[in-house]
């Protein structure tokens, strides 16, 4: 589970990020595009129309929308996180604007995961938002009390198996999801969003539930090898571990972007050479990864948007860099962590009312087209300065380079492109690659230089 902390009073859903893969066998967003972008509670009126006019042009493959099932009132963020039943009522919109959602972006050629909340309900009682009466062990229609785990207490030892999977997530009533008619109900819900033509599901907090139950739902489903990506927060020492996961779908590795703070941050861009595998983390064919996450930037524990440069940058060489498959989180401004999304989730338009909209910043964006054009192609030709400045290739197919020193950089670089004139599209300027496959450019501090195959102009 991600930072699943009480938040303010309520106890918040900790919003497990789990990432989705297709089979076993090929756990990875099928496809040619695997990048995600996460429109952190967008309702889904502006999901529809961001995927025409921003995600299906940029290349992006998938859109990540928020839980779309009625959940408790309540303005925070974390109430998305608290369902109370499995229609589609929440603050997001109802059925008929999430089916929408999903032909608008199907149409612009974008596929739609859905964040998951099938681990726990809720903390409290009340009426949801849908108008469903409901009390934490009770939830007409669909869930009594025999359908939740014995224990009652908080999850307080994760060196302890048991209680990280049948206890509460902070205070959360625990769905018992090795029981017939919990596994049974979970997949009617995710069938159900199958119908309206759901591509992949993201299983918050799967880390509570054991992967043998998440295998059991996943069976049952109509589409059994869908898209599926596990939250599965990787802790040393603890008696859970995201390699459990890996046969269901992928898993998202939550070290990569630990890691990536740290070393934009604090130490050199040089380490980055074997960044993923060759640092222990999940195979790369099973591994979802991201700079930051809505838990992760609200606890401190990744960079965020906050961040300037580092976090511009930090996104450039996960898009340039060929490991996982990688999410653009895109949320909110916030000063109170609780605070839910502005307009109650109503884009009228990027970088107004507070929305930050990182997965179009021109930076981020364009690498997008680079990280398609590049697909499959190994790195090769690196090079680095020993501290903050580092480039290489993408075999012919294409070619970055970040300078995160204090000041500019000019140098020749070796790639393996062919001859010829191409299109920086970090700023849109031409470089030219001579006939040896050296290519000159300058680069102005914290600033990064991202060439392709197939992209002359500007």
């Amino acid at each position: 589970m991600a930072s699943s902390r009480p938040l303010s009073g309520a106890l918040a859903l900790a919003a497990a990020a789990v990432v989705m893969a297709p089979t076993a066998v090929s756990a990875a967003p099928p496809g040619t595009k695997d990048v995600t972008a996460v429109l952190f509670e967008w309702n889904f009126a502006s999901v529809a129309k961001e995927c025409t006019n921003t995600l299906g042009p940029a290349g992006y493959g998938y859109v990540q929308v928020s839980p779309p099932a009625e959940h408790i009132q309540g303005s925070q963020w974390w109430t998305s996180y608290q369902p109370v039943s499995y229609k589609i009522a929440g603050r997001l919109g109802d059925r008929a604007a999430f089916q929408s959602m999903v032909n608008t972006c199907h149409t612009a050629g974008v596929k739609v995961v859905v964040d998951t909340v099938v681990n726990h309900m809720s903390a409290g009682s009340g009426t949801g938002t849908g108008g469903s009466s409901y009390t934490k062990y009770d939830y007409p229609g669909l869930y009594s009390s025999y359908d939740f785990d014995d224990c009652t207490s908080q999850i307080g030892n994760y060196a302890d198996r048991w209680n990280v999977q049948h206890c509460e997530l902070v205070g959360l009533a625990d769905l018992d999801t090795g029981e017939e008619y919990v596994r049974k109900t979970v997949a009617g819900y995710m069938n159900d969003l199958l119908t309206l033509g759901v591509d992949g599901f993201r299983i918050d907090a799967a880390k509570h539930i054991d992967t043998a139950d998440l295998a059991n739902i996943k069976s049952r489903l109509t589409n059994p090898g869908v898209y599926w990506k596990q939250e599965v927060i990787y802790g040393s020492g603890e008696a859970v571990q995201p390699t459990e996961y890996t046969g269901n779908g992928d898993v998202q590795e939550f070290r990569y972007a630990y890691d990536l703070k740290r070393v934009f941050n604090s130490e050199n861009l040089a380490y980055l050479k074997n960044y993923g595998e060759g640092w222990g983390y999940l195979s790369s064919s099973v591994a979802g990864v991201f700079v930051d996450n809505h838990d992760t930037e609200r606890n401190g524990s990744t960079l965020t948007y906050k961040d300037g440069a580092n976090y511009t940058l930090a996104n450039v060489f996960m898009l340039a860099y060929p490991y996982g498959s990688p999410d653009i989180d895109s949320g909110y401004e916030w000063s109170d962590a609780d605070a839910g999304p502005p307009n109650g989730g109503a884009v009228s338009a990027c970088w107004q009312d507070g929305w930050k909209c990182q997965h179009a910043w021109p930076e981020i964006l364009r690498m997008v087209a680079f990280r398609n054009a590049t697909r499959g192609a190994a790195m090769t030709d690196w090079w680095d300065n020993g501290g903050d400045a580092i480039a290489f290739g993408r075999g012919s197919k294409g070619y970055v380079a970040i300078n995160h020193e204090s000041a500019s950089l000019s140098r020749t670089y070796q790639t393996s492109l062919a001859a010829g004139t191409y299109c920086n599209v970090q700023n849109n300027t031409t470089v030219t690659v001579n006939g040896s496959g050296q290519l000159t450019a300058t680069l102005a501090a914290n600033t990064a230089l991202a060439v392709y195959a197939g992209k002359s102009s500007c």
